[in-house]
């Protein structure tokens, strides 16, 4: 079982920052796992944001380079989404998820075994 446990979302507002982070426990959890962060609006689809190799090693969505920066603690067993200058547009639920294979980098939501419940980010304007 693989247990993943988001925290720090909330209200903001535009041009504000937010620290996410993604507890990760379980006994068949591997700090060598590929993790990642997904968003998703109301109506519309979950949307790739960024992934992480235990390397740190990172992937970034075009559209969330540059504001956005995953990082993680192999130790504390634990992911981060520092996001900065967030707009109304970055408003969604945001999950963390996690796969087994960490060779191949994957955009897609059907790739990644494990989620969380997710946090919810809210950007006023």
């Amino acid at each position: 079982q693989v247990h993943l446990v988001e925290s720090g979302g909330g209200l903001v507002q535009a041009g504000g920052s937010l620290r996410l982070s993604c507890a990760a426990s379980g006994r068949t959890f591997r700090t060598s796992m590929m993790m990642c962060w997904l968003r998703q609006a109301p109506g519309k689809e979950r949307e790739f944001v960024a992934a992480i190799r235990w390397s740190q090693n990172t992937y970034y969505s075009d559209s969330m380079k540059g504001r956005f920066t995953i990082s993680r603690d192999n130790a504390q067993s634990t992911m981060f989404l520092q996001m900065n200058s967030l707009q109304p547009e970055d408003t969604a639920v945001y999950y963390c998820a996690a796969k087994e294979d960490s060779n191949l980098w994957s955009t897609s939501r059907i790739d990644y075994a494990y989620w969380g419940q997710g946090t919810q980010v809210s950007v006023t304007s």
